[in-house]
């Protein structure tokens, strides 16, 4: 007799294969969703979260190339008043350390002498007048004489050559009335430029002008003011052989621009500009001599004043800053590390400009979009992925917690669409 429960179930081909196909499709639908161009980065062995790490995205741009050198503030122009009279000084007729104007009175000299001077000169000017006027008449009257030998003509030549000695007297006393008349001037000593005049050097009741012309005081003009400063040779002909090359363009047609910061970090207001570079190299040092000028309406700044000076003498097209903790520079070469489409750093060689604001020029070697790391260099792991996260300079205002996550999303780029369809597919 047949045992039933002897019997198995007989699986047949075709049923397995209906039981396995929404599993199949399942699968094929997941890899097809997942393709090797949208792989997302690889999670670490052990299923440890991807570590952050700050980036900035490489933008390029116009940048301008400062140099920031030291420099000494200096008088548009300088004048030293001197007493060109001799005689005592009797009045000082200005407020120290105030502004003047060109032709104000500054001091007062005894001038009693040189308007006696001047009187005595006016009157040997007056008979050498006179003189010529009976010179001249004699000589006229001697003309028409000497035509019908009513006199000689050695007295007519007398006659002429006293006229012309009474005209040369004459030339005489004017020019000592001239002369007079200036050193009566000097008794006033004015002021030869506008500007601000330092401390009297001498006081009323001083004898000046005896011998030598006696400093007084001191004007200078400080608006504007110049700005005396150096550069390196090599540097010079460095800038100079980029601009003709084409890699720099020149920052201005008319003249580079000039900023000036001050002891305490701070940076004045008003922008300068380049007047000249010195035609010799200084054989000590190797540097040339540059000045530039700069505005001073309100008399801030003041001359003798050392200063740091931030030149722009050119411009870098398509050129990159990055943090400088960005950038590696060694003997060997400057290299930073880009954070490429997988998720994993390599590093990358770049060629350096200058330093601008904190921060490195990069003229060479990467491209717009490229996602260079800035922080978290302590959280790579050999070649294992990271996950690159908007970088926040430190002091500035972080992102909000909406925005830092679209602007997480977009930095993570292609890489974020296939991991959403992966866990929707897992759902």
């Amino acid at each position: 007799m047949l045992d039933l429960t002897d019997l198995k179930p007989v699986v047949r081909p075709r049923d397995l294969l209906s039981r396995a196909a929404p599993a199949l499709v399942g699968l094929a639908w997941m890899l097809t969703g997942c393709g090797p161009s949208a792989a997302p980065p690889a999670a670490p062995p052990g299923g440890m979260p991807l570590a952050e790490v700050g980036v900035v995205t490489v933008a390029p741009g116009d940048i301008g190339l400062f140099t920031e050198l030291p420099g000494r503030l200096e008088a548009s122009r300088v004048a030293q008043v001197r007493a060109r009279a001799a005689g005592i000084l009797q009045k000082r007729l200005f407020v120290e350390g105030s502004d003047v104007k060109a032709g104000q009175v500054l001091f007062e000299i005894d001038s009693g002498p040189y308007q006696a001077a001047h009187a005595s000169a006016l009157a040997s000017l007056a008979r050498a007048e006179a003189n010529l006027m009976q010179a001249s008449a004699q000589a006229e009257r001697y003309k028409p004489l000497v035509a019908v030998q009513a006199v000689s003509q050695q007295e007519f030549v007398n006659a002429q050559a006293a006229q012309k000695q009474a005209e040369a007297d004459v030339a005489t006393g004017k020019a000592a009335v001239q002369t007079a008349r200036i050193n009566l001037a000097y008794a006033s000593v004015t002021a030869p430029i506008a500007g601000r005049i330092g401390r009297a050097l001498v006081t009323e009741g001083a004898l000046v002008g005896q011998g030598e012309a006696t400093p007084l005081a001191v004007i200078q003009q400080i608006n504007p003011l110049y700005v005396n400063f150096t550069q390196s040779a090599s540097e010079v002909i460095a800038l100079r052989r980029a601009l003709e090359s084409g890699r720099f363009k020149r920052a201005g047609n008319n003249a580079a621009s000039v900023r000036v910061l001050l002891d305490d970090g701070s940076e004045y207001p008003l922008a300068g500009k380049l007047l000249f570079s010195d035609l010799t190299v200084d054989a000590t040092t190797g540097q040339i001599m540059l000045r530039a000028e700069l505005p001073n309406p309100k008399g801030a700044l003041l001359p003798g004043l050392y200063v740091r000076v931030r030149l722009e003498q050119a411009q870098a097209s398509n050129a990159i800053t990055l943090p400088q903790q960005a950038v590696t520079r060694s003997p060997q070469g400057d290299s930073v590390l880009v954070v490429g489409p997988d998720g994993k750093v390599k590093p990358r060689p770049v060629k350096v400009g200058s330093q601008q604001g904190g921060q490195w020029v990069i003229v060479d070697g990467l491209k717009a979009g490229e996602q260079v790391m800035v922080d978290g260099f302590q959280k790579l792991r050999g070649d294992v992925p990271v996950k690159p996260v908007p970088w926040v300079a430190p002091g500035s205002k972080p992102l909000a917690p909406a925005s830092a996550a679209s602007a997480a999303s977009a930095a993570a780029g292609p890489a974020s669409a296939p991991a959403s369809a992966a866990s929707g597919a897992s759902r």
